[in-house]
């Protein structure tokens, strides 16, 4: 099985060399680094998470031989977030990850904080689980303000909800939890196409992916999840 795993990686690897040109690589992490302590978050590299607001301070991320886990602690209060900035307009993000229970999942949320139209910052994701994949709109669907609100007091009128199963998408594919998988997603004006170990799972076109000027890539994280060799192309 390893061997067949090790095949499998550097086919991908050797398709991210031989792919379709991507852009600029300009953020590569492989996490081969120590913390000074292991009381805190200590990322490093420019990596940021919510513990200290959301987890009251508490321990959520690890760096353990060359990876980095990520893992919510009892006094969450939400899904862990551990935020990269990454401006692009087009551009594409890969990694490794692996989940390490059936009930856990691995979110890339794409975000800038300065567009105030939505919820802190929202614009679209992807989540990927044991059994489905599944893509938003968050500008133009569940993170718009108005929107938002609406699903708060559970007033969504009968447009809004009609409008909103437009704004997302959703694939049934088996991702094997307690293996590596290698994850590719490519941004090009209004769609997002997501591969896994090299197959294309899908794509998502909606107007809110094309907003200009994304600024932060967010790894959202409900239970546990581990992650490694991070790259950011940006195409423009």
């Amino acid at each position: 099985m390893k061997i067949i795993f090790l095949l499998l990686t550097t086919l991908f690897s050797f398709s991210l060399l031989h792919a379709d040109d991507y852009g600029e690589l300009i953020f590569s992490d492989d996490f081969e680094r120590a913390e000074s302590q292991e009381e805190k978050d200590e990322p490093g590299n420019e990596w940021g998470t919510n513990s200290r607001k959301r987890a009251k301070g508490n321990k959520q991320v690890d760096l353990v031989d060359g990876t980095m886990r990520i893992f919510i602690h009892e006094e969450a209060d939400h899904a862990v977030s551990v935020t990269h900035p990454f401006e692009f307009t087009d551009g594409a993000v890969a990694l490794r990850f692996k989940l390490e229970d059936e009930g856990d999942s691995i979110g890339l949320n794409f975000a800038d904080l300065k567009e105030k139209s939505v919820h802190a910052g929202h614009l679209f994701m992807v989540k990927i689980s044991p059994k489905q994949v599944q893509i938003n709109d968050l500008k133009t669907g569940n993170m718009k303000l108005e929107i938002r609100t609406a699903r708060q007091s559970k007033s969504l009128n009968e447009e809004q909800t009609k409008m909103l199963q437009k704004k997302q998408v959703k694939f049934p594919h088996k991702t094997t939890v307690g293996e590596w998988h290698d994850v590719l997603v490519q941004v090009a004006g209004e769609t997002f196409t997501l591969s896994l170990d090299g197959e294309e799972v899908g794509s998502f076109t909606s107007p809110g992916i094309a907003h200009p000027t994304k600024r932060m890539l967010r790894l959202s994280v409900p239970k546990n999840v581990v992650v490694d060799d991070v790259k950011f192309w940006r195409k423009k």
